[in-house]
């Protein structure tokens, strides 16, 4: 078998230290002063002693291991064979008639000798290796508290004992009782994670570290804005399944995100479900370049369909999206069409071509003040004529399933563009037919930087200094992450039987002002250097966002984050007139449009234009 240099030096030295071992057990017997009758016997002995305990180590493996991450099995080991070796000693010496007087204590004293030497270096290798012994003398890293004190920080202090990049951890922060007081690795578990201001100021402290990657994100929240209110720095660390796998490195340490904030707890998923609603089936996406249609697109890809439709008006999106996919999904076929929802024309002939089993429809005028004036004709359009002529192509070409992504401006809505979400939720919900395509809408909140957002807005008004531009100072929004939507809306697409409305549980809203103060304040500014001003409520915007109508109520469903709303539907008549009215070739002036939209939807309240 071939030893490599490092193994034969390991080797060598703990030739050298059971030398060491068997020789110091005599001395030990002796008080230092070693009679030279038994002198000679040490000496006599040391030629059968050492090579059978080097037989026994190699025969224990303990030559596999590497010193750098010398531990806990590795020192089992060595203690089971220097135990093995200490009883095949005197078997040894007795069975081959070696003529030397052994003192009993001997046997006693080297076994004892061995493991302290051979575990204590490889220990101490280890120590040295990760800058234990040498963080004295690193005087120029910065002190940081780790909060929290479970697996995560101590994969984060092994990387950080490793490869310190400047830090030097002087204590963590638990909520656990048990481990308060106590030592990791050596260092303290100061307090709760309530009390990383006085902790921070006491051990003089800039830093803090989240070792906090499975814990709830309001416990991150917390802290987070504990932190910011103390003016410290906050960091955080990657997902523990990345430090196990040893993905991680310090400088995956990042500052705290608003993600990491607003962001909430993963979504289960019914992945047997979805396998056999997408697996092996074409599936297509319209708007498949905007913020939710990518997300779709790539969480689609994870079930491995047998073609994913693209369809997309914007060139440069869907040049994007055609560049990305083939990179994480290379084995996957992907159709790339550019093309208008409302050219029914091109839409049919798409869907007569690729024939997909699903159809998730993300197209859509979104943004409320740009749609509420000068472009109502165009939101009423691409919203509502665009998601009838995708609905009739995919009926007609037996479509199995089509689910429209809503939004909560659709409830009670008081602009054009939640008026158009809402028509466009009912004309679905009257082409549903018994046996035929199963019509499903997802209602849900703002997603965390979306195109068009308020959060990639505040954040170049951040980067260009201020101020930060907030409309009202009570007004309210919920938000989600741009995943977690995608993921549900295909939950809610595998469980829709057709016609319903699912409503995805947003959780708590989040006031506008107190988001741009967190922005601000994770940014490293504060609100003297970069201040708010408040603008005014912008052409159909209302302080409160809503996620079900008055008259009407939810059902749930298996699933904890998707309801069920039992929404007000409209008799068939209308259905034929306002096909008839958005095929008008011509245009109309906003005052009909939501003249209009008020016929249909009688819950909508325009608001009245400046005068």
């Amino acid at each position: 078998m071939n030893v490599n240099p490092r193994t034969a030096i390991i080797i060598l030295h703990d030739i050298l230290v059971a030398a060491f071992a068997w020789m110091g057990a005599y001395w030990l017997r002796f008080n230092l002063a070693m009679p030279p009758e038994f002198q000679a016997a040490a000496l006599s002995t040391l030629a059968w002693v050492v090579p059978l305990q080097a037989v026994v180590f190699w025969r224990f493996g303990l030559y596999r291991g590497i010193w750098r991450f010398a531990s806990l099995p590795d020192l089992k080991r060595i203690v089971l064979a220097v135990g093995l070796a200490a009883l095949l000693v005197p078997v040894t010496l007795i069975l081959f008639r070696v003529h030397a007087v052994v003192p009993r204590s001997v046997l006693i004293l080297d076994p004892l000798l061995l493991v302290i030497v051979m575990g204590g270096s490889r220990l101490a290798y280890r120590a040295w290796k990760e800058h234990r012994l040498a963080s004295v003398l690193r005087p120029d890293s910065k002190p940081v508290l780790v909060a929290g004190a479970g697996s995560a920080a101590d994969f984060l202090l092994r990387e950080l004992a490793r490869n310190p990049a400047g830090f030097h951890v002087v204590g963590l922060l638990d909520d656990n009782r048990d481990k308060q007081g106590r030592l990791v690795q050596g260092l303290p578990v100061l307090g709760a994670l309530d009390d990383v201001t006085a902790c921070a100021k006491k051990m003089e402290v800039d830093d803090i570290v989240l070792a906090l990657p499975s814990a709830a994100h309001a416990v991150r929240k917390r802290i987070t804005q504990l932190c910011t209110e103390a003016g410290l720095n906050v960091m955080t660390i990657p997902s523990l399944e990345d430090l196990v796998a040893g993905r991680v490195s310090v400088s995956s340490l990042r500052r705290v995100e608003l993600d990491d904030l607003l962001g909430r707890d993963p979504v289960q998923l019914d992945d047997s479900g979805l396998h056999q609603l997408l697996a092996g089936k074409v599936v297509m996406v319209t708007g498949a370049g905007g913020s939710i249609g990518s997300e779709l697109c790539r969480q689609i890809a994870r079930f491995a369909p047998a073609k994913l439709v693209l369809f997309e008006q914007s060139e440069l999106a869907l040049y994007a999206m055609e560049q990305e996919l083939p990179q994480h999904f290379p084995v996957m076929p992907i159709a790339p069409v550019i093309g208008d929802v409302k050219n029914a024309v091109w839409v049919n002939q798409v869907m007569a071509e690729y024939r997909p089993a699903v159809v998730f429809h993300a197209a859509a005028y979104k943004h409320v003040p740009l749609m509420e004036n000068d472009n109502a004709w165009e939101a009423v359009r691409n919203n509502v004529l665009g998601t009838q002529v995708v609905a009739a192509a995919a009926q007609a070409q037996r479509v199995g399933k089509f689910v429209m992504i809503s939004t909560d401006k659709a409830v009670n809505p008081t602009n054009v563009m939640g008026a158009t979400k809402r028509l466009a939720e009912m004309a679905c919900q009257a082409m549903q037919q018994p046996g035929g395509t199963r019509f499903v809408s997802v209602r849900f909140g703002n997603v965390l930087g979306s195109s068009g957002s308020v959060i990639p807005k505040f954040q170049k008004q951040i980067e260009a200094g201020g101020p930060v531009t907030v409309t009202h100072p009570d007004i309210m929004r919920y938000f989600m992450s741009i995943p977690e939507a995608a993921q549900l809306v295909l939950q809610a697409g595998l469980m829709g039987e057709g016609g319903e409305i699912f409503v995805l549980d947003m959780g708590e809203p989040v006031r506008i002002a107190e988001l741009a103060r967190l922005m601000i304040r994770l940014s490293g500014a504060d609100e003297d250097r970069i201040r708010i001003e408040y603008t005014g409520l912008r052409p159909g915007e209302k302080l409160y966002e809503e996620l079900l109508a008055d008259d009407e109520s939810t059902l749930p469903t298996p699933h904890p984050k998707l309801r069920v709303a039992k929404a007000r539907t409209a008799d068939a008549d209308w259905y034929a007139e306002c096909l008839a009215w958005l095929a008008h070739s011509g245009s109309y002036d906003e005052a009909t449009v939501k003249r209009q939209l008020k016929t249909w939807v009688p819950e909508y309240q325009p608001q009245l234009s400046p005068a």
